[in-house]
């Protein structure tokens, strides 16, 4: 722990007594997950130290949460992707005590202690200001899921769409990707078609800005070489084949977002959408992203993004529910954005 002189060399004052945090620890061949006190001494280095307020629930998280798929990689570790909170200590010359921040992704909640936590230390340059005119509450509703969903979306203008171009595809469309990503096309003028599993979210995704909604059922049947062509582009958070079928949608020259594997890390595809028609698969990583557009694309959710459509999507839990919470987002129960509060 440092001394009180060094303390006040980085500027601020570290935690001094132990905080409540959500731990993942091993257990033979499984895992377990607690809620518990930890010592500020136990947080990894990093030269600023940020007093949590909000963080936010992804699949990512369930994931880490249920040991469903190898996210986590050091033990023991405090899940969670991503936070908002206060500068509390700094040594980092961008930042100061006071100063509002995002953090998302870089090895949070995988290889570097996470957000459920009152405290989080990480590297300076990780960070991104809180947009002014966002409330802590408001940037964890949109959060990695947002955050992805704009990435997604800013590809998709850099590859050339237009809304004149044709109607775009979002999968996994009542989830927090697609849900994001549906609100964000609808409000730049795209025709948005929503596939989903979840036929009793038809009017939900309507309400968000969809036009049309179809079954997730017409994606994951057998995968053609080719199929007609219904869709300019697409946002897929899905993979396997549904990303495949999907490709196999796209219309000339068009292109796929592709952001996550909700149906699994497979591509069962062939090379005809690409070389037979032009299609371009975009990858999109939300979690090494490059600072700067990390900034551009908050800054874009700042001002593209309809705050009420956010909020009909979120709802709120506290950092005691976490658990519970990853199960159902795993088991596919989840509709829209979860927000932890996790300061009081």
């Amino acid at each position: 722990m440092q001394s009180p002189v060094e303390s006040l060399l980085r500027g601020g004052s570290e935690p001094s007594k132990p905080f409540r945090a959500v731990v993942i620890d091993k257990n033979g061949d499984g895992q377990t997950v607690s809620l518990k006190d930890v010592a500020p001494d136990e947080l990894m280095d990093g030269d600023v130290t940020v007093k949590v307020a909000w963080s936010t629930l992804n699949y990512k998280d369930g994931l880490a949460l249920t040991g469903t798929a190898p996210v986590v990689r050091r033990f023991p570790m405090i899940p969670g992707v991503d936070f908002v909170g206060t500068v509390d200590n700094s040594s980092h010359p961008a930042w100061k005590p006071g100063d509002k921040v995002i953090c998302n992704g870089w090895g949070l909640g995988e290889t570097h202690l996470g957000a459920y936590a009152e405290y989080a230390r990480v590297k300076g340059d990780w960070l991104v200001p809180l947009p002014t005119s966002l409330s802590p509450r408001e940037a964890m509703a949109i959060g990695t899921a947002g955050y992805t969903a704009m990435l997604a979306v800013m590809a998709l203008e850099r590859h050339g769409l237009t809304p004149a171009q044709g109607p775009v595809l979002v999968t996994g469309a009542a989830g927090g990707v697609g849900s994001v990503a549906i609100a964000i096309l609808a409000r730049l003028g795209y025709t948005v078609i929503a596939a989903t599993g979840r036929e009793g979210e038809a009017a939900y995704l309507r309400q968000l800005g969809a036009s049309e909604v179809i079954p997730r059922a017409e994606l994951t049947g057998k995968v053609r070489p080719l199929a007609k062509e219904r869709f300019a582009a697409a946002i897929d958070s899905a993979g396997s084949t549904v990303l495949a079928n999907v490709l196999s949608m796209i219309r000339y020259g068009g292109a796929v977002a592709a952001c996550g594997l909700a149906a699994g890390m497979d591509l069962p595809t062939s090379v005809a959408p690409f070389i037979l028609r032009g299609v371009a698969l975009l990858g999109i990583d939300s979690v090494m992203c490059p600072i700067e557009q990390r900034r551009i694309a908050w800054n874009r959710l700042e001002h593209e993004i309809d705050r009420l459509k956010i909020e009909a999507m979120t709802t709120e839990i506290w950092l005691a529910d976490v658990v519970e919470a990853g199960q159902r987002i795993v088991d596919g129960q989840v509709r829209g954005r979860i927000v932890v509060r996790i300061g009081g």
